[in-house]
């Protein structure tokens, strides 16, 4: 009687575990990685980004680049204040931008710390299309794409040890693949398909066009650049995503405003 009661606890046991588990894949959840474990996993990315400049690049200094860090922290800011944004009180949202000559791209780390690189915001023609790249990455935090992906790679076990300071590492190594876009992590395409249409979503709320990302894909579209970039290299046929970032644009009837171009310029002219 007593083996029947506990392989029937056994038994409950397990189901609530595949139960919880499956409900918290419908939700976008990662399975066993909490809230808190993604913000503080988030933290030790981005110091091992700010103690590494040789590696990730020179973050510029806020005191110094004073003027630019209020154009961005607005910009983003902006995005945020979407009401889509599921973590908004939640996660930390700070903003930095990394100065490595000849690299183009942005990430945005568990936990919401966002980096942008100084290159891309020179690539850009206007604002729109630096809210669109930056909507799209702050998509995969708020949606927790990175933590799920990363529960997905490394396990749960590895993960809590990094966030306990006991791998540097596997911490190193996740930095190197969240900042320089290498494909070990690299998104599914249905996460890339949801961080595109709540790039769209999140700018409807803004007085930034919201079809931004998809004026980006176009530029390198028109340069022959498209998979060349490493913003885009882990990202799926990104020219072939113009028309559905487009669609939803048209669908919110937000793709029609004027390009934020001209204070954008005096952006980029204050940087590096």
């Amino acid at each position: 009687m007593h083996t029947i009661r506990r392989y029937a606890l056994l038994r409950s046991a397990l189901w609530l575990l595949v139960l919880f588990g499956f409900n918290s894949c419908k939700k976008g959840n990662p399975i066993f990685f909490s809230l808190q474990d993604e913000i503080q996993l988030g933290q030790q990315v981005r110091d091992e980004v700010l103690n590494n400049p040789q590696e990730y690049g020179e973050v510029l200094s806020r005191s110094q680049y004073q003027a630019a860090y209020t154009y961005l922290d607005n910009l983003v800011n902006s995005i945020l204040s979407s009401p889509d944004v599921r973590y908004k009180k939640e996660f930390a949202w700070e903003v930095r931008i990394i100065h490595k000559p000849g690299v183009l791209n942005a990430f945005a780390t568990p936990g919401g710390y966002i980096f942008v690189y100084v290159d891309l915001i020179k690539y850009l023609d206007s604002a729109d299309q630096l809210a669109g790249v930056l909507g799209h990455e702050i998509a995969h935090s708020d949606r927790r794409h990175s933590a799920r992906n990363l529960e997905r790679v490394y396990g749960v076990a590895i993960l809590l040890d990094i966030v306990l300071g006991k791998s540097s590492s596997q911490l190193a190594q996740i930095t190197k693949q969240l900042a320089l876009g290498l494909a070990g992590l690299s998104f599914s395409r249905d996460m890339e398909r949801e961080a595109d249409e709540y790039s769209v979503i999140y700018l409807n709320s803004t007085s930034y066009r919201c079809n931004g990302a998809a004026g980006f894909f176009e530029k390198l579209q028109a340069e022959g650049k498209c998979g060349g970039l490493t913003w885009t290299s882990t990202h799926p046929d990104p020219c072939e995503r113009v028309q559905n970032i487009n669609d939803k644009a048209a669908a919110l009837a937000c793709e029609n405003r004027p390009a934020t171009i001209s204070s954008y310029q005096d952006f980029k002219n204050s940087l590096p």
